[in-house]
């Protein structure tokens, strides 16, 4: 669930059918969370990003957001255009369950709409109509809610140092303007040696046609991996292994959701204490990994590699 000590402004307990102005408009990385529950008779409702919130002519709707409960039900996405609907995209997982309490996280990405629903992805949806132009929250339909909370895309961006200076560049990769400094495969060396009460953040966005990607904690002085991160997505696997002595042990892989899919943004953080590492993605804690690798002020390498566009490292 999102931490409320991160939320900027929440309205509680709105009346439903509720239109507030959405204050200083979306940037990316902001953040909307919705709270609430399905009442038994519950046969849809919705949630619209709307530009402005006139009724005649109906304003546009950049992202309607619609779970619908009949038959086995089903989470239709669309965009409202001078009052004509555009194609649906259909989401058929049903994370929603009537009598049950919910929690929706909507993040704003550059290009798109990402939504987790109970602390897990349900789904991405491209931005059809200018980031800009959004400025009015509308909920509709027979749901109960509790709050609307808003994050501010600064309160995400951290005041932890970056490793970005530490950044080895291999020749040969292209930088996507705008989007990122950081170079995969990624190398770098961190601010101090892996210690007990250690964070690192890594945030990311996975490509559109993803096999795998690996986060590396490694010594400077041998070739030996501390911490060997690797989610599969195409597998949904997500593998953990450390390599001593050169040979890789054996494989962790149990989990109970895989975390990852095909163009999503991803925090995923990294802790390390007295006995292992705990991992969290998108706050979320995902799973933990007992030390193998015991010298843990040895370790000060930290390597990225595989499909995914990297947006931000820290580490403190």
């Amino acid at each position: 669930m999102m931490s409320l000590d991160k939320l900027q402004k929440t309205i509680n307990n709105p009346v439903i059918p509720y239109t507030g102005t959405i204050l200083g408009g979306l940037l990316p990385l902001d953040v909307v969370v919705v709270r609430g529950f399905v009442p038994e008779d519950a046969d849809r409702f919705q949630v619209d990003f709307q530009c402005g919130n006139s009724v005649k002519p109906r304003a546009d709707v950049a992202f309607h957001f619609n779970p619908r409960f009949k038959r086995s039900g089903c989470i239709v996405c669309n965009t409202l255009l001078q009052e004509r609907w555009g194609s649906e995209e259909i989401t058929y997982a049903m994370p929603f369950e009537k009598g049950k309490s919910f929690e929706i996280v909507f993040m704003v990405l550059l290009d798109k709409f990402q939504v987790a629903i109970n602390g897990k992805h349900v789904l991405l949806y491209k931005h059809r109509i200018d980031l800009g132009k959004i400025d009015t929250l509308g909920l509709y339909g027979k749901v109960q809610v509790q709050m609307i909370g808003f994050i501010s895309n600064n309160s995400l961006q951290g005041s932890q140092p970056s490793l970005l200076g530490a950044t080895k560049e291999k020749a040969g990769n292209e930088k996507r303007p705008g989007r990122s400094q950081f170079v995969i495969p990624y190398v770098a060396q961190l601010n101090s040696a892996v210690e007990p009460g250690q964070t690192i953040v890594i945030k990311g966005e996975v490509n559109e046609n993803p096999n795998s990607f690996a986060i590396n904690l490694k010594p400077s002085e041998t070739s030996d991996i501390a911490l060997h991160l690797n989610p599969r997505i195409k597998a949904k696997v997500f593998v953990r292994n450390s390599y001593l002595h050169d040979s890789w042990g054996e494989e962790e892989k149990s989990i109970s959701h895989f975390p990852f899919c095909p163009g999503m943004y991803f925090e995923l953080i990294i802790f390390c204490d007295a006995v292992q590492y705990k991992v969290a993605v998108n706050g979320v804690h995902t799973l933990e990994y007992k030390h193998r690798f015991k010298q843990l002020d040895k370790i000060n390498i930290l390597e990225i590699c595989g499909d995914i566009q990297l947006l931000d490292v820290r580490s403190w």
